[in-house]
């Protein structure tokens, strides 16, 4: 292959999938600590070279059903829920100690599918994560296992953590696994099977080469890291597969050890901002003042001072087209507003917001991350 792999240097906001057999001792049913102590010095080093690090940690169920001494093998879905109940507090708090020895504050965000598929929803996670990385936080996301049900639910952190980095505008995910990557056959049980270090784009015959899960505590297996492989790379971020039963697996990445890279032709960026303009159906416009238009073409978000008319029917995270005073296109974009709520507050400053909803809602009516001009 004539593509070259990238560097872990390259990178400004990386996605670590963490996933529970890396985590947690299955035998002992405790915390691999010296691992974990390892990962988190990696974490800090890359934190401290201004990088925005994410955390997708599984771990709960089995750390809850230690806490609770069940019995191994498959639980019923009401225990499930319930070891993560107990285990979630062990996860959160082993994470925020852990990154606590570096300086670094932990923030937990527990989501479910529909946290990440329904508009509303993903953009409230979208501003929180977002947020946190703007504090210089570290969030630790997990599957929020204690209400998700079989038919509303990932299954595996490895797809969620594909929407999380999709969702967070990541230009890296790093699945770290109990293998250093893809191979063109299941390895276990194939001695002449081949690694494959580079794949510039997942095809069929890349899809065939996954194989299946060997991991009692593991809930994936290649076949979700392909299909979190196609979310990722399709929204702009690359992706690599590195094993995770080395101490400072992410050092390695970034000293050359063997592993796969999964590579995207676009960036986040972009890619969102093809979505935004191609692949949502508007559902109102918002008529701006030529101060506001000015602003938008420097590369400002929108204001609700610069916002003089509003039309059509909308929700929040809805599409919506911006047209300047003449009428013409200027943007499209995500709107933070109903229609309702966005026709109290046009022609208002952003500290009159609170006053006129009685919440202090978002001072941006359309944010520039969430907007693309007309003609870009």
């Amino acid at each position: 292959m004539s593509a070259k792999p990238p560097a872990l240097a390259d990178f400004r906001r990386i996605v670590v999938k963490v996933g529970s057999s890396l985590l947690v001792d299955s035998g002992a049913g405790r915390l691999k600590d010296a691992w974990l102590a390892s990962l988190v010095a990696d974490i800090a080093e890359l934190h401290r070279d201004k990088r925005d690090i994410i955390v997708v940690s599984s771990g709960a169920i089995a750390l809850g059903r230690a806490v609770l001494k069940l019995p191994k093998g498959v639980l019923k879905l009401e225990d499930s829920q319930a070891a993560a109940a107990v285990g979630q507090i062990a996860l959160a708090r082993t994470w925020a100690e852990a990154l606590g020895q570096h300086g670094i504050t932990a923030g937990q965000v527990l989501v479910t599918l529909t946290d990440t598929e329904e508009r509303r929803r993903y953009l409230n996670a979208r501003s929180t994560i977002g947020k946190l990385l703007e504090w210089r936080s570290v969030p630790v996301i997990n599957e929020n296992d204690t209400v998700a049900t079989n038919e509303i639910r990932y299954g595996d952190n490895d797809r969620l953590a594909a929407r999380v980095a999709t969702m967070a505008s990541a230009d890296l995910l790093v699945l770290l696994s109990d293998i250093d990557g893809l191979y063109d056959a299941p390895p276990a049980r194939n001695a002449s099977a081949n690694h494959i270090p580079l794949v510039p784009r997942i095809t069929a015959e890349v899809e065939a080469m996954a194989g299946v899960s060997g991991s009692e505590l593991s809930r994936g297996g290649m076949v979700t890291k392909i299909e979190a492989g196609k979310i990722a790379t399709a929204a702009g971020t690359h992706m690599v597969i590195a094993s995770g039963h080395v101490d400072h697996p992410l050092a390695a990445i970034g000293a050359g050890a063997r592993c796969t890279w999964f590579l995207t032709p676009a960036n986040p960026v972009t890619s969102r901002k093809k979505w935004i303009a191609g692949s949502l159906e508007p559902k109102g416009t918002l008529t701006i003042d030529a101060g506001a238009a000015a602003a938008l073409r420097r590369g400002s978000s929108l204001l609700p001072a610069g916002v003089i008319r509003v039309d059509g029917v909308f929700g929040r995270g809805d599409a919506v087209v911006i047209r300047g005073p003449d009428g013409a296109e200027i943007a499209r974009g995500l709107v933070a507003y109903d229609a309702e709520d966005a026709a109290k507050i046009v022609r208002k400053s952003s500290n009159e917001i609170v006053l006129i909803l009685g919440i202090e809602g978002r001072s941006e009516m359309v944010h520039r991350d969430d907007l693309v001009m007309a003609g870009a």
